[in-house]
C-alpha cells in the first residue's frame, strides 16, 4: 500500500473515481478511500440511474465518461442473453427506463468502474481502500497535512499524508474536517439575490435523501416483507404540501406543483426498443415501474427472464423529515434509520395496499432484489444524497447563471475558466425545511475552474457535489456526468499543480497557466463549451 500518495482522493462515488483515473493517468500515485464496500457512489451503492441530458449520445460530457457508458453497454453484450436486435444498437439502454437512455443495474456499473480501474492497481500506481471513512484532518495554516480514515471493517485507524487532498466524499466530510469554509443548507435571497432562494439562510434545509430498491414482480408468488416498524407512521403520513398520503400514487408534479396520479404496471407488455429516454421532451415519471427499469426482459432471448427489474426512487420514497447533514450525529442516525424505515414502508404498501388496474389491492408477486443491490433486505447501501457542503469558492454558480427565465433559452454564463459542461434542470426534491419541489428549467451550463478553487485552503480540492454552487444550483450540478467531469479536472488539476510546481488558484488566476491546462483537459477529451442548444 501507498503510505504517501502524491494524492489522496477521500471518497470513492463518480468523482472520486473520475479523480483517481485522471490523477493515475498522469502518472500520480493514488490513494483512493470509500465508505462502502463499492465504489460508483450514486451510480451503485446509492443506486440511482444516471440523469443525463439528452443529448448525450452525441456530445456534453467528457471522452472518459463515454468510457465508462460504453464499459457498461459492452459488459451486457458480453455476457447478457440480447436478442440480436437489441445488442446491436450502439445506444443499448438495458433496462429501457425513461429516465435515462443508460440504465442499468448497480452491479454492472460497479463491474465497468472496477475495469476501469483496475490497470492502475496492478500497475502499483492506485491503493483502493473500501470500508474506510475519514475521521480526523491535520492542518498546518492553510494547507491540509494529513487525514486519518477509520477502517469500518477491520478496526484501527490509518493516517494518510499527500501532497494534494481530495474531498469526493458524498457530504463533503473533509471540509469540515479540515476546517475549510463551507456552505450548508440554504442560502438567503439577499446573499445571491436569487428568485428562488428563501428569505432566511437556512444551514438544516436540505434536500431530502432517499434509500433506493430494486424489484421484480413475479405474479402469483407472495413476496410480502415483514410489516415494518414505522409502518403505521408513513401509511398516515400526510405532508402540508402533499395532495394526500405520502404512501399513495397521487404526488404534485415536480414542475407544476398539481396533483398528478402515478400509474404502476408491473412487466409491461411494450416493447423495449420502443421506449425513448429524453426528460426535455418527457419527463417520463408518470409510469412509476418503466421510469427507472433496469432490466427489461424483453430485450433478451425469451425465457430469459420471468421479470423486469426495476428501481424504486419516487415521490414515495424521498425523506425530508430531518436533515442529514449540519445537526449532529443522532439526528443523522435518526435521519438514516426513519429514510430505510420509509422505503421498506412503501415497500410493505406496494405489496399489500397499493391500488391494482384490475380493482384489486397490493402486489404480493413484487420480489425485493437483495442480490442486485448488494445488500440482506435489498434497500442500497447507503441513501441517494442529493445535497452536500459545498466550499466558499473563488467562483460561486448562482440562479443568475442558469436560469431559463433570467438567461432565456440559449443564454448562460459563458465562463473564461470552464473547465466542463453539464445540463440538466434546476431539480430540487422537497426539503427539511418544508419546501415543496423546486423545479425549474436551466440552460446547458460550464463548470467554472473558479468553482473548484477553496477562497483560502491551498492542496484540498472539491471532487463531487462540493463545489461553489448554491443550494439552488446544486440542482443542477449534482448529476452523474457532471459529479465525474468535477472529479475528473479535480484529480487532472492535482497532478497538473504536481508537475508544473504551482497552486490551483494560479492555474486559475492566471491566464497562460490556465490556458496550458485547458489544453491538457481537451486532450484528455474534456468537453469545456456548449455547441448552441436549447435549455429546457
Amino acid at each position: 500500500m501507498i503510505s504517501q500518495p502524491d494524492i489522496l482522493v477521500v471518497g470513492g462515488g463518480l468523482g472520486g473515481v473520475a479523480a483517481a483515473l485522471a490523477a493515475c493517468r498522469a502518472g500520480r500515485t493514488v490513494v483512493l478511500t470509500e465508505e462502502t464496500d463499492w465504489i460508483g457512489g450514486q451510480l451503485t451503492s446509492q443506486a440511482v440511474p444516471p440523469d443525463e441530458h439528452p443529448w448525450v449520445e452525441q456530445f456534453g460530457v467528457t471522452a472518459s465518461y463515454r468510457a465508462l457508458r460504453a464499459a457498461i453497454r459492452g459488459y451486457y453484450r458480453d455476457w447478457y442473453p440480447l436478442r440480436a436486435e437489441a445488442a446491436a444498437l450502439p445506444a443499448l439502454n438495458p433496462g429501457a427506463g425513461r429516465v435515462s437512455k443508460l440504465c442499468a443495474e448497480p452491479r454492472v456499473a460497479l463491474a465497468a468502474l472496477e475495469a476501469l480501474l483496475a490497470p492502475h492497481r496492478s500497475a502499483g500506481r492506485l491503493t483502493l481502500l473500501t470500508e474506510h471513512r475519514p475521521v480526523a484532518a491535520e492542518t498546518d495554516g492553510d494547507t491540509v497535512r494529513s487525514v486519518t480514515l477509520e477502517d469500518l471493517r477491520g478496526g484501527g485507524r490509518r493516517t494518510f499524508t499527500a501532497s494534494y487532498v481530495l474531498d469526493a466524499t458524498e457530504t463533503g466530510e473533509l471540509l469540515e474536517l479540515a476546517g475549510v469554509e463551507y456552505a450548508l443548507g440554504a442560502e438567503s435571497r439577499a446573499e445571491f439575490g436569487e428568485p428562488h432562494a428563501p428569505e432566511q439562510a437556512d444551514p438544516l434545509n436540505q434536500q431530502g435523501i432517499t434509500f433506493c430498491f430494486a424489484l421484480s414482480h413475479h405474479e402469483g408468488e407472495d413476496h410480502t416483507i415483514e410489516r415494518p416498524a414505522d409502518y403505521d407512521f408513513w401509511r398516515a403520513y400526510t405532508p402540508d404540501f402533499w395532495p394526500g398520503p405520502l404512501l399513495g400514487f397521487l404526488a404534485p408534479d415536480p414542475r407544476s406543483l398539481e396533483a398528478v396520479a402515478r400509474t404502476f404496471v408491473p412487466n409491461p407488455d411494450i416493447d423495449p426498443l420502443a421506449v425513448s429516454a429524453d426528460q426535455s421532451a418527457d419527463a417520463g415519471d408518470k409510469e412509476l415501474f418503466g421510469f427507472r427499469r433496469i432490466l427489461a426482459r424483453k430485450l433478451h432471448r425469451d425465457g430469459a427472464f420471468d421479470s423486469d427489474i426495476t428501481l424504486v426512487n419516487w415521490p414515495l420514497n424521498d425523506y425530508w423529515l430531518k436533515p442529514l447533514i449540519g445537526a449532529g450525529e443522532q439526528t443523522a442516525a435518526e435521519a438514516v434509520r426513519e429514510a430505510r424505515e420509509l422505503s421498506l414502508s412503501v415497500l410493505y404498501w406496494l405489496q399489500t395496499e397499493a391500488p391494482r388496474p384490475d380493482g384489486g389491492t397490493g402486489f404480493p408477486g413484487l420480489r425485493p432484489r437483495p442480490d442486485v443491490m448488494g445488500t440482506e433486505d435489498g434497500l442500497a447501501k447507503a441513501p441517494y444524497v442529493r445535497e452536500s457542503r459545498r466550499i466558499k469558492a473563488v467562483t460561486t454558480v448562482t440562479e443568475h447563471d442558469v436560469a431559463i427565465d433570467l438567461v432565456g433559452p440559449t443564454g448562460g454564463t459563458r465562463h473564461r475558466d470552464s473547465v466542463g459542461v453539464g445540463s440538466y434542470r434546476i431539480d430540487l426534491h422537497p426539503s427539511t425545511g418544508g419546501d415543496n419541489y423546486i423545479d425549474i428549467g436551466s440552460v446547458p451550463f460550464e463548470i467554472p475552474l473558479g468553482a473548484l478553487i477553496p477562497r483560502r485552503t491551498r492542496n484540498l480540492l472539491p471532487a463531487a457535489k462540493n463545489i461553489g454552487t448554491t443550494h439552488i444550483t446544486n440542482g443542477c450540478y449534482r448529476l452523474h456526468p457532471v459529479e465525474w467531469n468535477i472529479g475528473e479536472v479535480a484529480g487532472a488539476l492535482a497532478a497538473h499543480c504536481l508537475d508544473e510546481g504551482v497552486e490551483p488558484y494560479e492555474v486559475q488566476a492566471e491566464e497562460k497557466r490556465f490556458d496550458t491546462f485547458a489544453a491538457l483537459l481537451e486532450r484528455a477529451g474534456v468537453e469545456r463549451h456548449w455547441p448552441r442548444v436549447r435549455g429546457y
